[in-house]
C-alpha cells in the first residue's frame, strides 16, 4: 500500500519504520537528520503534505498538538489540498476530540475519509509494535485500515465514530496521569517514613495496588531515571485537552485539575521535559525533602 506518513518524532519514526518493513510504500514530510534512516530504508522524503496526500492512499500524522495538525491539514499545500475521492486520512496523534469531528467532517467533504486513532505505550510501544490503538471512524475505514495497525500495535479497538478514538485517549491519560501522582505521593511517603522505597513497590505489587504504572514508572521514580519515554509537557497537553472538554460538558474532573496543576508546577521548575514519572521531583520540592 501506498501509505504518507507525517510527523517523524521519537514516536512517529519507529511506527514508519514498522510500515516500511511490513512492505508499504512510504512517502514521507518534515524529514529531519534523527528521520534520515527511514529514507534509507526506502521511504521517499517528498516537500509538501500536499504532495504526500497526492502520492499516497492513506495518510497517516503522528503531530504534538491540535494546531499543528490542522496546520498539516488545512495550510498551505497541506494535505487537504492533495487528497481525492477514496483516499483516507489517520491522525494518530493526541489532539482534541471536537476538532477531530470537525476535521473528520471537513476531510469527508472533499470525498476521502478520516480515522482518528491516537496511540499509548509511549516510545518502548512504538519501538516494539506494542501500542494500543484507539479509533474512531466509520467500520469499513477501520477494516481498511486494520493491517497498518497491525503492523504498529497490538491491542486495536474501534471505539465508536469520529472524534471517539481521541476520547478514548483523553480517558486513558487522565488514568495514566493521575496514577503516576498516586504512585509518586506512596512512594514519596514511604521514603520520607524511612522504609526502603523498592521494598515497598516490591510488596504493593502483590496486592491490589499492582498496576502498570506502579511497575514501570514507580522503579523509574525509585531508580531516578527521568530519560524521557512521555514528557510531562506533553502529558499535560493531553489533561488540558480533558479539562478543556470537561468544561464543554460542564463535569468536574477535580483530581484531573490538580494533577495538572502539580504538572505545571513541574514545568516551572525546568523538568517538563523529563519522562511523567519525574512528577515525583515536584512533590519532592514541595515537601522541602529531595533526595
Amino acid at each position: 500500500m501506498k501509505i504518507g506518513f507525517i510527523g517523524l518524532g521519537v514516536m512517529g519514526r519507529p511506527m514508519a519504520g514498522h510500515l516500511i518493513a511490513a512492505g508499504h510504500e512510504l512517502f514521507l514530510h518534515r524529514v529531519k537528520p534523527a528521520s534520515r534512516e527511514l529514507v534509507d530504508q526506502g521511504g521517499k522524503a517528498l516537500a509538501s503534505a500536499r504532495e504526500v496526500a497526492e502520492a499516497a492512499e492513506v495518510v497517516i500524522l503522528m503531530l504534538p498538538d491540535t494546531p499543528d495538525v490542522e496546520l498539516v491539514l488545512f495550510g498551505k499545500d497541506g494535505v487537504a489540498d492533495g487528497l481525492g475521492r477514496g483516499k483516507l486520512v489517520i491522525d494518530m496523534s493526541s489532539i482534541s476530540p471536537v476538532a477531530t469531528k470537525d476535521f473528520a467532517a471537513r476531510i469527508e467533504a472533499l470525498g476521502s475519509d478520516y480515522l482518528d486513532a491516537p496511540v499509548s505505550g509511549g516510545e518502548v510501544g512504538a519501538r516494539n509494535r506494542a501500542l494500543t490503538i484507539m479509533v474512531g471512524g466509520k467500520p469499513e475505514m477501520f477494516e481498511r485500515a486494520r493491517p497498518l495497525f497491525e503492523a504498529m500495535g497490538k491491542n486495536i479497538t474501534l471505539v465508536g465514530g469520529a472524534g471517539d478514538g481521541q476520547t478514548a485517549k483523553v480517558a486513558n491519560q487522565i488514568i495514566v496521569g493521575l496514577t503516576i501522582e498516586a504512585v509518586a505521593e506512596a512512594l514519596s511517603f514511604a521514603r520520607k517514613a524511612g522504609a526502603d522505597a523498592m521494598k515497598v513497590r516490591e510488596a504493593l505489587m502483590g496486592g491490589f495496588a499492582a498496576s502498570r504504572v506502579l511497575e514501570v514508572h514507580g522503579e523509574r521514580m525509585i531508580k531516578r531515571t527521568f530519560e524521557p519515554g512521555f514528557r510531562i509537557r506533553l502529558h499535560r497537553k493531553d489533561l488540558s485537552l480533558a479539562l478543556d472538554a470537561a468544561r464543554a460538558l460542564d463535569l468536574s474532573l477535580p483530581n484531573t485539575a490538580a494533577t495538572l496543576q502539580l504538572m505545571n508546577a513541574a514545568i516551572a521548575l525546568g523538568d517538563g521535559d523529563r519522562d511523567h514519572s519525574g512528577l515525583i521531583r515536584t512533590l519532592e520540592v514541595l515537601a522541602g525533602d529531595t533526595p
